[in-house]
């Protein structure tokens, strides 16, 4: 066994982030413990939000409560504490975690599960100007400060840029439309501009043709300036600048473009992909050490490639608690293999879904009640017991 640099009498496993592997994985330790191992969960939020009700919140459909997960409630249930902040750095010769407010965290084992950012880096001024999808809370904030200066001045004009035509950009202007037709009347319309820029030439390129032109469709009806085949190549506080000369006035720029890896895992002497990702076994564990487990949008899995996707980090879930104990019960490490194809279920604003499944894609009121009963009974996993 390696030596351990852990300051605890017992066994010691850290976990960076309050995703969503991390969230199923604690929870499924509280009915079947390892009760001489520590466990302290670091994450720079109380509140960690379920992607999969995001889009409905944005919507006013679901509160800010039924679309959280309270981490001080999870881990006093687990008996694990809690620290919030936020990791910066990680010292992998002398195990610790270093954070930005609180001295080093040593560990013997460490968890990864931290989600991924939309990448500004490669267009100037994006980084200064645009707000990007993740991380979710101060999205949340931005998007809070403009339905209220919205209310506040009802009779001026509004302009939204949302930049990625994935399946996240999409869901997120249909449902700011919505929602500010909802608060504002329908008559609000005439007052609210939301364009929609993608680089390339049809919208949620990884899904079938009929997904994204249905979408396609709905986007134009709902009077969302579409832009495809543009590319962004820099952004100043008032205007986007796209290639063919073409500039776009905007009050508020939202990024929902490519995932990108913070620079502190970079840094690490962790093995990641090109870019960035940390790159892990069938096992869940880095290549490269492998008493450090990560999963969700952070990982990438080393002989199944797959998009980065909310439903792949839940999945993740009970496998990673196996291994967790696993490994510090010192038993073998099972294998898990993500399935190649996902249902995804993509909120059109309406209380209406759009269900993609390979070749297959559909639109029904049926398919929201569907994916509403869904994540609820997720969330109900995390409720008070």
């Amino acid at each position: 066994m390696e030596q351990s640099y852990s300051t605890h009498q017992f066994p010691h496993l850290v976990l960076i982030g309050g995703g969503h592997s991390h969230a199923i994985a604690l929870n499924l330790w509280i009915a079947k413990p390892l009760p001489y191992v520590k466990i302290t969960l670091i994450s720079d939020v109380q509140q960690t939000p379920y992607s999969g009700m995001l889009p409905g919140h944005v919507a006013g459909f679901y509160s800010y409560e039924e679309t959280h997960i309270d981490l001080l409630n999870l881990c006093q249930r687990v008996g694990a504490d809690l620290i919030i902040d936020r990791a910066i750095a990680l010292n992998l010769a002398h195990n610790q975690v270093i954070c930005q407010n609180h001295q080093p965290i040593s560990f013997d084992y460490l968890s990864i599960d931290i989600g991924s950012t939309p990448n500004r880096m490669t267009v100037p001024g994006a980084s200064d100007h645009a707000i990007p999808a993740k991380p979710v809370p101060q999205f949340l904030d931005a998007w809070e400060n403009l339905l209220e200066k919205a209310k506040d001045k009802p009779q001026s004009a509004i302009k939204l840029i949302i930049v990625g035509g994935g399946a996240g950009g999409v869901e997120l202007a249909l449902n700011m439309r919505s929602r500010l037709l909802g608060e504002m009347g329908k008559n609000y319309a005439d007052k609210l501009q939301i364009s929609l820029i993608h680089r390339g030439d049809k919208l949620l390129s990884g899904h079938n043709p009929w997904v994204s032109q249905h979408l396609q469709k709905i986007l134009v009806k709902a009077e969302v300036r579409l832009h495809l085949k543009t590319q962004v190549t820099e952004v100043t506080s008032s205007h986007v600048i796209c290639d063919h000369d073409e500039n776009i006035d905007y009050d508020y720029l939202f990024w929902v473009t490519q995932a990108s890896a913070p620079q502190w895992i970079k840094q690490s002497q962790l093995a990641t992909d090109s870019q960035g990702f940390i790159l892990v076994k069938d096992s869940l564990c880095s290549i490269s050490h492998p008493h450090v487990f990560a999963t969700g949008d952070i990982a990438t899995m080393q002989n199944h490639t797959r998009p980065k996707a909310g439903v792949f980090a839940v999945r993740q879930g009970p496998p990673l608690f196996k291994n967790w104990q696993n490994l510090i019960t010192g038993q073998a490490l099972i294998s898990y293999a993500p399935q190649k194809r996902y249902l995804a279920l993509i909120g059109t604003g309406d209380k209406k879904a759009i269900a993609s499944w390979g070749f297959w894609g559909w639109q029904s009121s049926w398919l929201w009640l569907g994916k509403d009963y869904i994540d609820r009974k997720f969330m109900n996993l995390f409720q008070n017991k």
